[in-house]
């Protein structure tokens, strides 16, 4: 088969999309068939097998003062309503990058056809554009972008952050009216298929769920580096990754346990939701950011932890707990969204709290870090579960098996 896949940012380091296009393009061209991938920047990691077409952007969100590089880039519509869009507040990019891949698609489809377009969460008006070409069109929708909206709102502290969130998130009417023009959405999990026909109307007939993979590899215990006594990670530090209610457990055990918490992702003074955070809970001296690292790096600092904590108000699939699994690492998760799917039932490889419960998430710390045996207990399920499970061998089996659905 001849499969282009869209990804309006696509390197790995932008999140569970970026790792997615690698994985999925990687597996498929490894099952024989000739892979090519559109991409905005900054522009996927991919096999050499794989070929990427640069869909370039202004990049204003990389752009000191949010200004392009040349002027005369202005003359081009769609970079004007982009530069327009992001002085406004908005976030422009899955619209201006599905029209841009239109135009580039068409170039491409002037000598070269494909037999699936399959796109990783854009869902822009571009897409409905693309319905012209005739080819069978799909949208993996790893969760519906208004739980996001919701969650902020939620803990927005003033109307004028409520509007700038509401700004912000306007595109989410676009991807609801998209999605129910695609041949067929895949959802990486049953809970992000059920928000996506709730909350998108997107008809059940054309939801398929397709569970991510992780690189077994790669995320697997180092016995050579010791693990840290009482000592924690998590992997991501926003506000629906529950880095609030993290930080107060950790107050709540403060006096009990001296523990020591890694966070991946960025910390003071360039991220002041989490420096207003860490000051206000009197945290500073317990937390420590690695900033951006490599999978490499991810997987050996799992190595080094005793527990990982996964403490999200919401997960469409959930990454960082197969991949501390994958480690051999023991999880405190919550019950938010997929993450029951993915760890498996409380006690397995995770102890399952309520997500937003701070006194309930402490205590299974404490449980946890104070008993190793079921440390290593969990870690070993949480291990043989990813390799039962979630593989990318099996997430491009059964990706194909949507494609040949459609052809």
């Amino acid at each position: 088969m001849k499969i282009c896949l869209l990804s309006y940012r696509g390197n790995p380091y932008c999140g569970g999309q970026g790792i997615y296009i690698h994985y999925l393009s990687r597996e498929l061209s490894k099952l024989g068939h000739e892979v090519q991938v559109l991409s905005g920047p900054p522009h996927p990691e991919v096999v050499e097998a794989v070929k990427v077409h640069k869909v370039e952007s202004l990049n204003l969100y990389d752009s000191a003062g949010f200004s392009p590089a040349k002027p005369s880039q202005l003359l081009n519509p769609v970079n004007f309503y982009e530069f327009a869009a992001v002085r406004l507040g908005m976030f422009p990019e899955p619209l201006t990058f599905s029209i841009r891949a239109y135009g580039k698609l068409r170039e491409l489809l002037s000598h070269f056809r494909f037999d699936v377009i399959h796109d990783n969460q854009s869902l822009g008006y571009g897409l409905l554009l693309m319905k012209r070409f005739k080819i069978p069109l799909i949208s993996t929708i790893h969760h519906p972008i208004p739980i996001d909206r919701q969650i902020e709102i939620t803990h927005a502290r003033s109307w004028q952050q409520k509007f700038r969130i509401m700004k912000w998130y306007s595109f989410v009417n676009m991807q609801r009216r998209v999605s129910r023009r695609m041949d067929r959405i895949i959802n990486v999990s049953e809970s992000s298929a059920e928000e996506t026909r709730r909350l998108f109307k997107v008809p059940q007939e054309k939801l398929r769920v397709v569970y991510n993979g992780v690189d077994g590899n790669l995320f697997k215990t180092d016995n050579s580096v010791p693990r840290e006594p009482n000592s924690l990670i998590m992997v991501g530090e926003s506000r629906i990754k529950g880095f609030l209610y993290l930080l107060r457990a950790l107050q709540l055990l403060r006096n009990e346990v001296k523990i020591k918490l890694t966070v991946v992702g960025r910390g003071p003074p360039d991220n002041q939701y989490a420096s207003r955070l860490l000051k206000e809970c009197g945290l500073e001296d317990t937390v420590t950011f690695t900033g951006r690292i490599s999978a490499e790096e991810l997987a050996r600092r799992y190595s080094a932890t005793e527990v990982a904590i996964v403490p999200s108000l919401y997960e469409g699939f959930g990454f960082p707990a197969a991949e501390a699994m994958s480690c051999k690492l023991p999880l405190v998760a919550t019950k938010a969204g997929a993450l029951p799917e993915v760890v498996g039932e409380d006690g397995e490889s995770a102890i399952l709290v309520p997500p937003g419960d701070s006194d309930t998430l402490a205590a299974a710390i404490k449980r946890l870090l104070a008993d190793e045996l079921l440390r290593r207990k969990m870690g070993e399920a949480g291990r043989k579960r990813v390799e039962r499970n979630f593989t990318w061998e099996q997430a491009a089996k059964r990706t194909l098996e949507v494609y040949q659905e459609l052809l």
